[in-house]
């Protein structure tokens, strides 16, 4: 005779196997995709496009990542990206964390309105500035350059909102020892206050990096010269067929793999550090 408890235990696996089968399922809808990105760049074209669904490539070869590296100006492309990602990386860090401080801190005329026009400019969507952009780009005289790809991006609007909102969780009294010490604002800032920023500081390396490395529509209206081509741009002209004949599904997902490890591997390393940051905010 079965016993209740025995019942209740024999439910319990069922959900449980229920439980398992579904994220197992979850899992594989999710990761299939990039198993057939991965395999299909280890692929010859022909086979890509008879199984192009196959995760198994029938003969392994390594070309489409050598035709990358050796017959196009894919380092080229790499290389702008880096520069550019770094670049922006940096001083989008230093230029929010500044404004954050001045919008969290510093008690001056209009401070509110500037704030206020901080929110609104979060809500325009970033398609609607491209024209804009290019027109002060071009009038500056800093179209197709570098300081045209960067200057534009070392501001962001959610960037200052978030150091805003972190600095004024910091209580004041911390900065008030360091300004009876003699301390200006720049130095209680530099010295006391950003240090105890971290965690935002994180958040705000991991969003810009990411964020710069994937950005295709600025770098679309701010240049036009091949020597100054990004991964983002490159690409997506190998969608035009200039390398060889054919479909080129597997340099297409070659180049699309090598841009996504960057990216992979800096949100691998910070992951953790993004929910101490957000656990941090709140604390504070």
């Amino acid at each position: 005779m079965t016993t209740p408890g025995r019942r209740r235990g024999t439910a319990r696996i069922a959900t449980t196997s229920v439980l398992y089968a579904v994220l197992i399922a979850l899992a594989i809808v999710y990761i299939y995709p990039f198993l057939i990105q991965i395999a299909t760049s280890l692929k010859t074209d022909p086979d890509a496009v008879a199984h192009p669904l196959s995760p198994v490539p029938q003969t392994v070869t390594t070309e489409a990542y050598a035709q990358l590296f050796l017959n196009s100006d894919f380092p080229v492309w790499f290389t702008n990206s880096v520069i550019v990602t770094v670049c922006v990386t940096v001083g989008r860090v230093f230029f929010v964390s500044l404004a954050g401080y001045a919008l969290a801190r510093l008690r001056f005329r209009g401070r509110g309105v500037v704030f206020a026009g901080l929110v609104a400019v979060m809500s325009v969507p970033t398609v609607v500035l491209l024209i804009p952009k290019f027109l002060v780009i071009n009038t500056l005289g800093m179209y197709d350059s570098y300081a045209g790809m960067i200057l534009p991006l070392l501001v962001d609007a959610a960037g200052v909102f978030i150091m805003k909102n972190f600095f004024e969780s910091i209580p004041a009294s911390v900065e008030e020892q360091a300004r009876i010490d003699g301390a200006g604002t720049f130095r209680v800032f530099w010295s006391v206050v950003l240090p105890m920023a971290r965690p935002a500081l994180v958040t705000i390396v991991i969003l810009s990096f990411q964020g710069s490395w994937n950005e295709l529509a600025h770098f679309i209206v701010s240049t036009q010269s091949p020597e100054l081509t990004t991964l983002t741009k490159g690409v997506a002209q190998l969608a035009n067929g200039q390398l060889s004949q054919g479909r080129q599904y597997p340099l297409k997902l070659a180049a699309a793999i090598i841009m996504t490890v960057p990216v992979a591997v800096m949100f691998f390393v910070f992951q953790r550090r993004i929910m101490n940051a957000s656990e941090g905010a709140v604390k504070e």
